[in-house]
């Protein structure tokens, strides 16, 4: 097993980790000189950045990441039902609600980080957590785990468009991606209703591959992220890992478990 040595990270992606923006939205604000690294503005997004020792401020306020001295107050990774029309991220700039605004109050202090994103009007399985580490591995490309989606889509579902997906499809935007496996779950009157399991994490694949496709996406639920699932979560709905499902979850992704402390 890897153990986890502290990084160094672009401050883009610290920004992005922190939930203070996407990470484009990171760079944006990087060249609009609002962002200062140990009193110092930044004005390039390849500046790297010790969570653990340096000062990040955005228009003047601190913004944090898990492995920064102190860190949380516990060890905490959470898994929420994301329902639709709720964004992923720590704040929006127009407003809408987010993952961190529908948590119960006694998580709401913690410095709890989402492990990747779920788009606005996708549900479904997402991580929170305060654990720096497996965070980073969690986001890694090397160690994504596979992720299964149940998505029910209006058009023609045929043999042949089934085949490209498995067979690894070209987007139109020139991304190459990898084979996707995929079967019908059922058919409803209002549709049919996939299950795909995706190795990648491109920003809205799904989505993209369907339109490709010639198929509309009328709801996406994700189901699986490695040994986890969704279970009987309510949109909406949170709860945190056992120890032994957090343990699950570091082996999976290369890192040493947790012992557990004793009273």
């Amino acid at each position: 097993m890897e153990t986890e040595k502290s990084p160094l990270l672009r401050i883009n992606k610290y920004l992005s980790e922190c939930g203070a923006a996407s990470r484009r939205g990171a760079d944006e604000l990087i060249l609009a000189g609002r962002v200062t690294l140990n009193g110092v503005a930044v004005n390039e997004p390849g500046v790297r950045v010790d969570p653990r020792t340096d000062t990040v401020l955005v228009d003047g306020k601190p913004v944090t990441h898990p492995l920064a001295s102190g860190g949380g107050t516990r060890d905490l990774t959470l898994l929420l039902h994301k329902p639709v029309q709720v964004v992923t991220t720590r704040s929006d700039p127009q407003g809408r609600q987010t993952v961190f605004d529908i948590l119960p109050a006694e998580y709401r202090k913690e410095r709890l980080l989402h492990v990747g994103r779920l788009d606005y009007f996708s549900e479904g399985l997402l991580l929170l957590t305060t654990d720096g580490s497996l965070m980073n591995r969690l986001i890694h490309p090397r160690w994504h785990l596979p992720k299964v989606y149940h998505v029910l889509v209006r058009g023609s579902v045929t043999e042949i468009k089934l085949g490209i997906m498995r067979d690894g499809m070209t987007l139109k935007e020139g991304e190459k991606l990898a084979p996707v496996q995929v079967d019908i779950l059922r058919k409803d009157p209002g549709g049919i209703w996939l299950e795909m399991t995706l190795l990648q994490g491109l920003n809205r694949q799904i989505r993209r591959m369907c339109r490709d496709l010639g198929l509309t996406v009328l709801k996406l639920v994700r189901v699986k992220q490695g040994p986890l699932g969704l279970g009987n979560l309510n949109p909406g709905q949170c709860r945190p890992l056992t120890s032994e499902e957090v343990n699950g979850l570091r082996r999976a992704v290369g890192l040493e478990v947790q012992k557990k402390r004793k009273a």
